[in-house]
């Protein structure tokens, strides 16, 4: 029903616009004095108002109509002769002798008009509402994505809430931030112990219902809650449970973390609906990301633990087996030197095979007592100038012999007048022997293996894929040694394990000759040390390079 009021005094023009507006949809209303017509127009707000200019309080009648807040009322103004002055408040004008129907047209025509404005504030207030809600949720994502921490999460979802949808109670019920199922409520006002028993038996009730097989028991007695109250002066009553609200699990395909419930005094719309479900559904990712982080923080824990017992375990084992191991040796030292008595060939032949055994044993046992000390930063360095060559010829020296017992030619090509390097010159010997030992062992009868020196910029390195990293780190210019074998190769897939601590690729020469596979990290770590590093290029049955890379001294500047 249209509602149309008429101020004026003038009874004949009343009866006049009384007649055109008495039919539906109108519903017309005369005021003839200046209380009246302001209580009344205050109270009812009409949808047009009729002011005539010869009423003495017209103009200001129309000053208070337009300060209504959210006032839309059409004024119109009978007047014969329209002042400057009304315009600022009159929506149309309308004289004494203006016919009937032209009358009507004018309030259709700004009844149409008020309708229009009327949609395009609704369709304006709908526009800012999504608008708001999709920065609330843009907002809550961004914090989603900020941190891991579990209790955050939770707390970045009700404030989401909050903002998005301002309600008066919420209910989470949660699995993964305690040891043990949490209720927590974000309240706008306190909850009496009454209403905290009934919200804990329906948060079960709910949750229990949403899933087919709840994944966790929970014990209304003693489900602990935390609660966080806004307005604690205030205190709900029982008619809380008459107000609005929804409910959603937090879940991502078998992983439940919890379900949210939340009450609002007013009526959610379908967006409303929208929106609370996108945010729980929103939280339940980033809680997922948060367990694994977890759960693989917990395994690193573990097995950060178990290295270092097996360091331990490792430095211990290799301290006790070395006392008897070193009375073993003088033990068979005396039996072959003859104070026991005659050393027959055959005695001499198991002595020496014992005496073997033994002095490979002590190999294994210096290399694990070396990687113990690596691991726990003891091992001992003595860095001073020097130059490549005297390591190259001190491992050339002492394995030549061997090589040639193994049918093998070990060679050298080294570049002449290379600059010193600042090294340890027992460990650069130890790694470059562990190479050298390693091609006499992989290397068939007759081949050859040889060991290079050059000069070097880390820029100009070339390696496989599976090394990039390591040579993007160096900078400058380097010294390398090669050594460089004719024998059974490395298969690719295996090249990236060759300095894994204990690896023994598997082939049947492999097997054959043993060893502790410790070889290879612990020059990877010597080397990594001198600030150098180590890689290897293999094609299998053709043969292995291995090379390795120490910084050039630097030179002092003389100022």
């Amino acid at each position: 029903m249209i509602k149309i009021a008429f101020v004026s005094e003038n009874s004949e023009e009343v009866s006049r616009i009384s007649k055109i507006f008495a039919k539906n949809p109108y519903e017309f209303t005369a005021l003839c004095t200046e209380m009246q017509s302001a209580d009344y127009l205050q109270i009812v707000q009409p949808d047009i108002v009729f002011l005539d200019s010869s009423f003495a309080s017209a103009k200001q009648l129309a000053k208070q109509i337009k300060s209504y807040s959210d006032s839309n009322i059409i004024i119109l103004y009978i007047t014969n002769s329209p002042e400057p002055e009304l315009l600022k408040t009159a929506n149309a004008f309308i004289t004494k002798e203006m016919p009937d129907n032209l009358i009507t047209s004018t309030v259709s025509v700004n009844l149409k008009t008020k309708n229009a404005l009327e949609k395009l504030s609704n369709s304006n207030k709908d526009l800012a509402d999504s608008l708001y809600r999709l920065n609330a949720l843009y907002s809550t994502s961004s914090n989603f994505a900020e941190t891991l921490d579990k209790k955050k999460l939770l707390s970045y979802m009700v404030e989401g809430l909050d903002k998005a949808l301002s309600f008066s109670l919420t209910c989470t019920l949660s699995f993964c931030t305690e040891d043990e199922p949490v209720l927590i409520l974000n309240s706008l006002y306190e909850i009496s112990d009454e209403i905290l028993s009934a919200l804990k038996l329906r948060t079960i009730l709910n949750y229990k219902n949403a899933f087919e097989n709840p994944p966790y028991e929970i014990d209304e007695e003693n489900l602990k809650v935390i609660k966080t109250v806004k307005y604690p002066g205030n205190r709900f009553t029982f008619s809380l449970f008459q107000y609005d609200n929804m409910f959603a699990p937090i879940s991502l395909g078998e992983n439940v973390f919890g379900c949210i419930e939340i009450y609002k005094d007013a009526s959610f719309s379908s967006d409303d609906a929208t929106c609370f479900q996108t945010i729980a559904r929103q939280a339940a990712l980033p809680l997922k990301n948060a367990t694994l982080y977890q759960e693989i923080k917990e395994t690193n824990h573990k097995l950060e633990k178990l290295e270092r017992l097996k360091s331990e375990f490792i430095s211990i084992v290799s301290h006790e087996l070395r006392t008897p191991l070193t009375s073993i040796k003088n033990s068979l030292d005396i039996l072959k030197s003859g104070k026991c008595g005659e050393v027959t060939a055959n005695m001499e032949k198991f002595l020496d095979m014992a005496g073997r055994n033994v002095q490979r044993l002590s190999g294994i046992i210096n290399d694990l007592l070396d990687l113990s000390k690596i691991e726990a930063g003891k091992m001992d360095f003595v860095f001073k100038d020097m130059n490549i060559h005297s390591v190259v010829d001190y491992v050339k020296s002492a394995l030549s012999e061997v090589a040639k017992e193994h049918g093998l030619s070990l060679l050298s090509e080294e570049t002449e007048n290379l600059p010193d390097i600042t090294a340890d010159s027992q460990r650069l010997e130890q790694v470059l022997t562990n190479l050298v030992s390693n091609a006499i062992k992989f290397t068939p009868t007759g081949k050859n293996i040889t060991i290079k020196t050059e000069l070097i910029n880390a820029a100009d390195i070339k390696c496989h894929p599976y090394f990039a990293d390591d040579i993007k780190k160096l900078n400058g210019d380097y010294i390398m040694v090669s050594v460089i074998d004719e024998g059974i190769g490395i298969a690719e897939k295996d090249l990236l394990h060759v300095f894994d601590k204990f690896a023994q690729l598997e082939n049947s020469l492999s097997r054959k000759v043993g060893g502790s596979g410790l070889g290879l990290p612990i020059a990877k770590q010597l080397l990594e040390a001198h600030q150098g590093t180590i890689w290897c290029d293999s094609t299998p049955d053709l043969g292995s390079s291995f090379h390795f890379v120490v910084p050039v001294a630097k030179v002092p500047v003389i100022s």
